[in-house]
């Protein structure tokens, strides 16, 4: 799993490819060097619709996986292709909730004290 936080240059449309797949590719721009780089992703399948809510020019972290694939023309030459499959977006403002926030606390002992030690 590979993350990256850029800001978004361009958003596609989702391309049916056949009946039972489809790609929607969007552009990230990462400025944290000296020289920005416009680096291309895809979303597939269900996930295409995770770009619906975001604005050309706003701050993303998206989440994403590196695949390759191997390809042999019909000359016999082998080619090899990297694709960056996005598989979460999120406003890069955005603060996740901390880590156990939705468990409730710990209850207390009737008629006793809140330390549940037996020493």
């Amino acid at each position: 799993m590979f993350q990256l936080k850029g800001r978004l240059k361009e958003v596609k449309e989702t391309r049916q490819v056949s009946d039972k797949f489809s790609v929607r590719e969007f552009v990230l721009t990462d400025e944290s060097s000296q020289y920005p780089q416009h680096v291309q992703f895809q979303a597939t399948q269900d996930r295409c619709a995770l770009l619906d809510g975001f604005q050309v020019g706003g701050e993303v972290t998206v989440n994403f996986n590196i695949r390759g694939r191997e390809w042999t023309s019909p000359q016999g030459e082998v080619k090899y292709f990297n694709s960056l499959d996005a598989w979460r977006i999120e406003a890069a403002d955005s603060v996740p909730a901390p880590i156990g926030s939705d468990i409730p606390p710990a209850a207390t002992i009737e008629g006793g004290s809140d330390d549940d030690l037996p020493f």
